[in-house]
């Protein structure tokens, strides 16, 4: 590692976490790297430093107070392409696709190696100087078979047909769009569409479902239960239909 002190022409790296030990081992070992460190508490806290120090990376803990590192992550992407890393301690695809999908470039899980974040911040810094940065555009419009859903417009239509929905609902069927087929548990499903910081139980997301099932009557598109795991969508082309 580069023990010299970093200056204002070294890259700017934004700390997002709310366990301040955390914060002080990832700021200690890219200091030593080279870098300039600046620190956000939660999800405001980064969203706000994001838009004063312009950092030239984000590393962000998924489950933070206020807005989660998803719900920043997915704001952000809808006007800047500032290279993010996401810390979580999940390890299951649905996080990390989750994460990748709303825009994150790479996905740590925790406990983690401090020499490797660095390594993986090198590479995405790297990716983005070649203008080869891998993260994935914003997604304003998701498909699932007959069901189409514009997030920036918060409409979704069904064969063509819009289909009234209140807000919980719009996202909930939008987080299915992201993983037709797969397999969603509810605690995934919470964390995903009401936020890590959101303390309500399972019950939200089985009233949720019910409700979407009635819109949904009529269709081939169809919330299925998946006995001891949760919900997954499945749409015509999964069916051979």
């Amino acid at each position: 590692m580069n023990n010299q002190s970093p200056t204002a022409t070294e890259p700017l790296i934004l700390v997002a976490d709310d366990d301040a030990h955390i914060v002080r081992l990832v700021e200690l070992y890219l200091k030593k790297a080279g870098y300039r460190v600046a620190a956000a508490e939660d999800g405001d806290d980064a969203l706000r430093k994001v838009r004063e120090l312009r950092p030239d990376l984000l590393i962000l803990d998924v489950m933070m107070p206020g807005p989660d590192g998803m719900e920043v992550t997915r704001g952000l992407r809808r006007s800047s392409d500032i290279p993010i890393i996401l810390l979580t301690a999940r390890t299951g695809d649905v996080d990390r696709i989750a994460g990748l999908q709303f825009g994150a470039d790479d996905y740590v899980t925790k406990p983690f190696n401090p020499v490797e974040l660095v390594a993986r911040v090198q590479s995405v810094l790297r990716r983005a100087r070649a203008g080869a940065s891998q993260t994935p555009p914003y997604q304003a419009h998701l498909r699932a078979g007959p069901l189409a859903v514009d997030l920036d417009e918060h409409r979704v239509t069904l064969d063509g047909a819009p289909l009234q929905l209140r807000p919980k609902e719009f996202d909930l069927l939008a987080t299915f769009a992201r993983f037709p087929g797969f397999a969603l548990d509810r605690e995934r499903l919470l964390d995903l569409v009401w936020g890590s910081g959101y303390f309500g139980d399972h019950r939200t997301v089985d009233v949720h479902v019910a409700w979407l099932r009635e819109k949904l009557s009529g269709s081939a598109v169809k919330i299925e239960t998946v006995w001891g795991v949760g919900y997954k969508l499945v749409v015509p082309d999964e069916e051979g239909g």
